[in-house]
């Protein structure tokens, strides 16, 4: 699907358009999740609150002349949408964002005051998507897809470009997963610059969607999808990203949702972060011991997305 020398490119087109989020080292903890290294990068600071900003202004940036003339449409669990409404903004034109039931309120909000017409459909990401193919064919608006685009997994993908020149030595790097795409994209980067470095995948125990799949050995589509955690649920990933997923990632665990939820109350007790609950999901696998760190460790993880779930807690 991509290469590291797209996601080089992607990350000096998008340069100009979007924030080099900071990297913080866990020290002075009252309450530690782990006794290695761990550093968060904190894409909660990202334009539009999450990483998605990255893949959306690439994909922009990437269309021909007049390509988005007639508008944008979208699916997301709310991040990528917000990352499209922005997107639409500075191109001028109008966005439709398609959202789940289980999309927070606050995300739809947030989606209306960035100007996007909000539509909710559908219990999984997937039925939504349904339709925002269906508008963008009646329409001929240009469709983003959250995931399964090469320019979309290419801009996800500078996040660990700046991750690795932050911290040049990680040893492991834990990531949330959705439909795939910041993984796949992370994934390419990561192995391409350090083939020993552990890459580890974060799923809702509710929407194991690349679990699944990577244990029938090919692309199957969940029966149901149970988890609350909307930016986190997908009943199936796309064929290109699970192959980036296959070769490159070592390890997918599940979490539950109350794992999130207890995970984002920490990062605003402790350290003052907001996150919304996929932001959350890399503390949550290290507080509830899914994931286990040698002593000696240099971990990275994403605080992905920025969101009240901890703050209201």
């Amino acid at each position: 699907m991509i290469s590291l020398d797209d996601i080089r490119a992607a990350a000096q087109r998008i340069a100009p358009h979007i924030r080099h989020t900071p990297v913080l080292e866990l020290t002075a903890i009252s309450d530690p999740v782990t006794e290695a290294q761990l550093f968060l990068k904190l894409e909660n600071l990202q334009c539009t609150g999450s990483f998605k900003a990255r893949g959306a202004t690439n994909k922009l940036l990437s269309q021909p002349p007049g390509a988005v003339s007639k508008g944008i449409v979208t699916a997301s669990g709310g991040n990528h949408g917000l990352a499209v409404a922005r997107a639409a903004r500075s191109a001028g034109v109008p966005a439709t964002v398609y959202v789940t039931e289980s999309a927070t309120e606050e995300k739809r909000e947030k989606l209306r005051r960035s100007g996007a017409e909000v539509k909710v459909l559908g219990k999984i990401w997937n039925e939504a998507n349904e339709a925002a193919l269906e508008q963008a064919e009646r329409t001929g608006a240009a469709y983003f897809h959250p995931f399964a685009d090469p320019m979309v997994v290419a801009g996800q993908g500078t996040v660990a470009l700046e991750f690795l020149d932050a911290v040049p030595n990680l040893d492991t790097v834990i990531v949330a997963i959705g439909g795939g795409g910041l993984i796949s994209g992370m994934s390419v980067a990561l192995k391409a610059l350090n083939p020993a470095i552990r890459i580890i995948g974060i799923e809702p125990e509710g929407s194991p969607t690349l679990k699944a799949s990577l244990d029938a050995g090919r692309v199957v589509r969940l029966e149901s999808v149970t988890s609350k955690v909307a930016t986190m649920s997908c009943g199936e990933t796309d064929p290109g990203v699970f192959a980036l997923v296959r070769d490159n990632v070592d390890e997918i665990v599940l979490i539950s949702d109350a794992e999130m939820e207890d995970a984002a109350a920490w990062l605003w007790f402790e350290l003052g972060i907001a996150a919304d609950l996929s932001g959350a999901s890399a503390i949550a696998a290290l507080r509830s011991g899914k994931i286990s760190l040698p002593a000696d460790a240099r971990a990275g993880a994403l605080v992905c997305g920025a969101g009240l779930d901890g703050v209201a807690l």
